[in-house]
């Protein structure tokens, strides 16, 4: 599909040299920090070297005293506490930082993921039931619950009483419990990105306050609350910034044996950036939950025996293989099932349903089908007599408040402006395509119906190396843009424009990706460059015509020598 370029406006030249001059770094730099509304030498001291201590008081998140309270008075009388997660990353970090940090205060302590097919999202009955088995006092709901009102009414006619750490939208009735959401309506907590995982290491952080506990055990766990930020793609600004910033540092620092086995099975090598977590760490933990039990993934990254991680990481490497099985085959048949749809072309929305495709899966379908289809996209499949599936949507589109505008034809539904999930009746499935159709017809405008493709800067190709610097080695300013990590939403990998371009060499890898070797008129330096799944930009860059090129800046090794690379986002 062709994208429509947005390039970012150029920074005022007076404006551009008192920073340059302030910083004393050169004009791409300080104009990609003059972009994150950074601009002095303190800003972006800040920024490049975001400390804890800057961190918000835990306190300020609304229900945290009582909260704190509730959980020391738990602690203390050696009362049975159970932590219920959800079974994505977000969850399964969650459950592992807080049983790995609590167990060290406490004995009484079990964790429950509950099951995708037979309990599905969120606090389950069932779950209750064996927490209520078990002689629970208090359950710790993370990544779920902030819609479990009917769960927690169940649990309180047991004796059970709850906390919910959630992140996700609230509906208009609130559980009637101890709620930690930052978005609340009434929550002043001034960060409201928070992970899962986030809102429960802020609990974590008023405990040991409470308490007079050392932190330094909190802060050694923060790898795994990197990886559900990454995983949940959250900003990654503010707090969320400063906690991935020394929990990826953590991670390659100081691997946990779970994550090092996770990355010798997908033959990748540490350093790791936070782009490597979304891609290959996970995944893998997803596949757990998805295939087995999130139960797997909990274990795997609380446990130090090394014997059992390979065995748990093994396990879950071969669900993530079998996963990619399951994903291309539903993508084919989804795929197939839009193509006899002789109306879609009419449409803006994107459903499908078959009753036997993989629950675990069809999240990674929707986010497929947007690819051929870029229209907000349904996948649905049949699940304990009911359809239940994931969404998920294009550019800015709130695929949220477009399954809220069909509530009255669910069972239930959650998640955020970008996904989300959904369970109905199936005698309602031909009335909610209707009704989700139309709200989306409605509501999706121009801007969003075509791919877009963000571009930070235009730059010349000479700009990427110093006259004085080693072309065969990496140069300052890529150096430099690596200090720009952790890369995520809110602060994206910077992309470049190249305009008036030329291919001196054009190979085709494995009948899809397109190698290049890049140049411009007058510029002495001819330039690397990958294009994965772009090979149908061949015919653009063909000998002697000239194109523009959207690109971020990559290392490259080869042979043991590493040297720049362009990775291309787009040609035109």
């Amino acid at each position: 599909m062709e994208k429509k370029w947005f390039v970012k406006q150029a920074i005022n030249s007076s404006e551009l040299e008192a920073l340059r001059s302030s910083l004393k770094v050169d004009r791409i730099i300080a104009s990609l920090l003059h972009q994150q509304g950074i601009n002095s030498f303190e800003e972006a001291e800040n920024f490049f070297r975001p400390k804890l201590s800057d961190l918000h008081d835990p306190f300020l998140m609304k229900n945290m005293e009582i909260a704190v309270d509730r959980l020391s008075i738990a602690i203390q009388n050696n009362e049975r506490i159970l932590l219920f997660g959800d079974y994505d990353v977000d969850g399964t970090t969650a459950v592992a930082l807080l049983y790995s940090y609590l167990s060290q205060h406490t004995s009484e302590l079990e964790y429950y993921i509950p099951d995708r097919y037979s309990e599905g999202y969120g606090v389950s009955f069932k779950g209750i039931d064996v927490a209520a088995e078990n002689n629970i006092g208090l359950i710790i709901s993370l990544d779920c619950g902030i819609r479990s009102v009917d769960q927690v009414n169940y649990a309180k006619e047991k004796g059970i009483d709850f906390i919910v750490c959630d992140h996700h939208n609230p509906g208009e009735i609130l559980p009637d419990c101890i709620v930690l959401d930052p978005k609340q309506i009434d929550c002043n907590y001034p960060f409201k990105e928070l992970s899962g995982c986030g809102v429960g290491f802020k609990l974590m952080q008023g405990l040991l306050a409470k308490n007079n506990w050392d932190e330094a055990p909190l802060m050694n766990l923060l790898d795994l609350l990197a990886v559900s930020i990454g995983a949940d793609i959250v900003a990654v600004t503010g707090e969320n910034r400063i906690l991935c910033h020394h929990g990826m540092a953590l991670l390659n620092e100081q691997p946990r044996s779970a994550f090092k086995a996770l990355l010798k099975l997908a033959k990748r090598d540490f350093p790791v950036s936070l782009s490597d977590v979304v891609f290959t760490i996970a995944p893998r933990i997803n596949a757990a939950g998805r295939l087995r039990s999130g139960k797997h993934a909990v274990a795997l990254m609380i446990k130090d025996d090394l014997n059992d991680i390979e065995t748990i990481a093994e396990a879950i490497n071969l669900d993530n293989t079998e996963r990619k099985k399951v994903d291309q085959s539903m993508t084919t048949e989804a795929l197939e099932i839009i193509a006899n749809d002789i109306n879609f072309h009419q449409k803006k929305s994107t459903v499908v349903f078959k009753e036997d495709w993989h629950k675990g899966v069809v999240g990674i379908v929707a986010s497929r089908l947007i690819e051929h289809h870029f229209r907000p996209t349904i996948v649905l499949t049949s699940s304990n007599g009911k359809a239940t599936g994931s969404a998920r949507t294009v550019n800015d589109f709130d695929i949220h408040a477009a399954i809220a505008s069909c509530s009255h034809l669910l069972e239930q539904f959650g998640g955020h402006t970008h996904a989300a999930g959904l369970t109905l009746r199936l005698e309602n499935m031909a009335e909610f395509q209707d009704a989700f159709e139309e709200y989306v017809q409605k509501n999706l405008t121009i801007e969003d119906r075509l791919p877009t493709q963000s571009i930070d800067l235009e730059i010349s190709l000479d700009e990427l190396f110093a006259a004085h610097e080693n072309r065969m080695k990496i140069p300052r300013l890529k150096r430099i843009l690596d200090q720009f990590e952790p890369f995520g939403p809110g602060n994206m990998k910077p992309v470049f424009l190249a305009t008036n371009c030329y291919a001196t060499d054009v190979k085709i890898l494995g009948e899809k990706h397109l190698k290049l070797v890049v140049t411009q008129p007058n510029c002495d330096l001819q330039i690397p460059a990958i294009g994965f799944n772009c090979a149908d930009k061949e015919i653009l860059v063909a000998k002697g015509l000239a194109f523009d090129v959207a690109f971020t800046l990559e290392s490259n090794t080869w042979k043991n020598k590493t040297t720049l690379q362009l990775n291309i986002k787009d040609i035109q």
